[in-house]
């Protein structure tokens, strides 16, 4: 895990997500509020890095009913908990195949080619999916997100299409098993006494505060 950052810090906090999971956008005010507390108590001596996790990666069926309404009811639970918008016109879409993998190699070329706008991505893939309807399983798509971010979209896909960001892409997923993450959102913190989980699955920044601050302040 500490070789998942190579800046000499003695603390690092991990956020493990998928773009298309449903509780990440849940998470996502969560999160910005966790890094913001992060920046104002410790500057750069405590960086954020996203992992990905491969919620559905390499999926190839189409989503039949069965599917949608289990997804639907995952949506609704998360607008009901959360207060996050979601497009629900997204369950009229035929052949639609809910491919996590595209979305999450996205994330991964931002980080490398533009790690200061990595969060700032995943917002605008979760938007785009869950509010705007826009389908990140698409190449163009994903580029066309990323250029307000990058200033380049073909530099983007370039970055993309690299075999080096695929196996970046499956070394995320593999970090994700091997710590035995199995549901997210997740955050974990690390510092001279090792890892530890703040959460597995959605928590309020509330009841995540106290012990943000405490690892901070230790």
């Amino acid at each position: 895990m500490q070789g998942a950052d190579d800046a000499p810090v003695d603390k690092r906090l991990f956020y493990f997500a998928d773009p298309m999971c449903s509780w990440c956008w849940g998470f996502s005010p969560v999160i910005a509020r966790i890094r913001a507390r992060v920046r104002a108590k410790s500057g750069d001596q405590a960086p954020v890095r996203l992992v990905v996790g491969g919620l559905r990666a390499g999926m190839t069926a189409a989503m039949d009913a069965n599917l949608k309404a289990a997804v639907r009811g995952h949506w609704e639970h998360v607008q009901a908990a959360t207060g996050q918008p979601f497009n629900f016109d997204f369950f009229d879409r035929d052949g639609f195949v809910y491919d996590t993998g595209p979305a999450c190699r996205a994330a991964v070329a931002m980080r490398n080619l533009a790690p200061e706008q990595t969060f700032a991505y995943l917002a605008a893939l979760q938007r785009a999916f869950y509010v705007e309807g826009r389908d990140v399983t698409d190449a163009t798509t994903l580029a066309a997100l990323a250029e307000p971010l990058c200033g380049d979209a073909q530099a983007f896909a370039t970055v993309y299409a690299a075999a080096e960001i695929a196996e970046a892409t499956l070394a995320d997923f593999r970090l994700t098993r091997a710590l035995g993450i199995s549901g997210f959102p997740a955050v974990v913190v690390g510092d001279a006494n090792g890892l530890r989980a703040l959460t597995v699955g959605y928590r309020p920044f509330e009841d995540l505060a106290p012990a943000l601050d405490a690892w901070l302040e230790a």
